[in-house]
């Protein structure tokens, strides 16, 4: 048995989310390319593939590189690429497998088009429409108009759209997934339509996360969706409506190392094992504690520092030191990414240290 703090995948329930996706978008009639973000293991990533995957979504060169160097063959840069290091390993990228790149901006689509000439290649891309989320991606009023300018370009193939934008609605954050599903869908279709009209021939239009898929592919014109998290699911997800909990692939093994008090116990994983992005009691989802806690009601994972995690636990709770207790993560995606493995736990119950070759990439 490996130590503790420990990441934990049940491939049983991994495998099962994964077919679930994949065959729900294949009765839509709708591709799908998930991001590998969320587990960055290419092992996995193949497993998608054989599901019915079209290709993968990424959001670094290095993350596609490390993908491509484990067989897969059709990526998308989900990520604006535009300085110049970035370029030129994604030029040569382009030349190894099916590539598509995001673009968001006239600076960014130039550098691509120059480095591609200068290759002698012509480079696939995106546009990124920024539909709520306000992060990248043109304002969705200007898309066109970039559409336009990017079309001009030599050695670009604009082929689609494409839009992250979770669970929003109206704006603002939501627990109405099927609502910000059907809108950000209607969304990019009218505007694939308004980009047609230019005589501008685009084909693709991508979107779609783990909560909104289901409901995305119910609007005609969209043709692929990218979710990431459904692979393991977490407690946000579950949170959301998108799972249950018992869906949930993924957990933490972490050991008690202390019971200082009647109503408290420490546990060896904190910000280092656990991420911290989705705050307890941030709205709408309104979590408690940083992870759900596993056959202990009313236990609350409330406190994290670096290599300790704080449970608020009932006075009649039989946590001893040495015992191990199981935490589902609040968002499993940056959770991975602090961990060198899994541990990938077979219907045998044996588990395999599976290494995050994609892990800790910046670039």
């Amino acid at each position: 048995m490996l130590d503790t703090p420990r990441l934990v995948i049940d491939r049983r329930k991994m495998r099962r989310n994964i077919e679930t996706m994949a065959a729900m978008a294949r009765g839509s009639g709708v591709s799908l390319r998930p991001h590998v973000k969320t587990h960055k293991i290419p092992d996995i990533a193949r497993e998608q593939l054989g599901a019915g995957a079209v290709g993968v979504t990424v959001a670094k060169v290095s993350e596609a590189e490390v993908m491509a160097d484990g067989g897969v063959e059709d990526i998308f840069i989900a990520y604006p690429v535009v300085t110049g290091p970035k370029v030129r390993r994604a030029i040569a990228l382009g030349k190894r497998v099916r590539l598509v790149v995001g673009v968001d901006s006239v600076e960014g689509a130039r550098t691509l088009s120059v480095a591609a000439e200068a290759e002698g290649l012509t480079l696939e891309v995106r546009l990124e429409v920024d539909t709520g989320l306000k992060r990248t991606g043109v304002p969705y009023e200007e898309a066109v108009e970039l559409a336009r300018k990017i079309q001009g370009m030599s050695n670009l193939d604009l082929s689609g759209i494409y839009t992250y934008r979770g669970a929003v609605l109206g704006g603002s954050p939501t627990l109405d997934i099927k609502g910000a599903g059907l809108e950000e869908g209607e969304l990019m279709v009218s505007l694939a339509d308004r980009i047609r009209e230019e005589g501008i021939e685009i084909t693709d239009v991508s979107l779609g996360s783990t909560p909104t898929a289901e409901y995305v592919v119910e609007v005609d014109g969209i043709t692929e969706i990218r979710p990431g998290t459904y692979v393991f699911y977490d407690r946000m997800q579950a949170r959301l409506g998108a799972c249950t909990l018992e869906e949930c692939a993924a957990k933490v093994v972490c050991t008690v190392v202390s019971r200082p008090t009647g109503n408290r116990a420490i546990v060896d994983g904190g910000s280092k094992t656990f991420a911290t992005d989705v705050q307890p009691g941030t709205p709408p989802l309104n979590l408690e504690g940083f992870g759900h806690v596993i056959g202990h009601p009313g236990a609350v994972l409330e406190r994290l520092t670096e290599e300790h995690g704080m449970l608020r636990i009932r006075e009649n709770d039989d946590l001893r030191v040495g015992d191990t207790v199981d935490i589902i993560p609040n968002h499993i995606c940056s959770t991975v990414n602090l961990h060198d493995a899994v541990c990938m736990k077979g219907e045998d119950g044996i588990e395999e240290e599976l290494r995050v070759a994609a892990r800790g990439k910046v670039r």
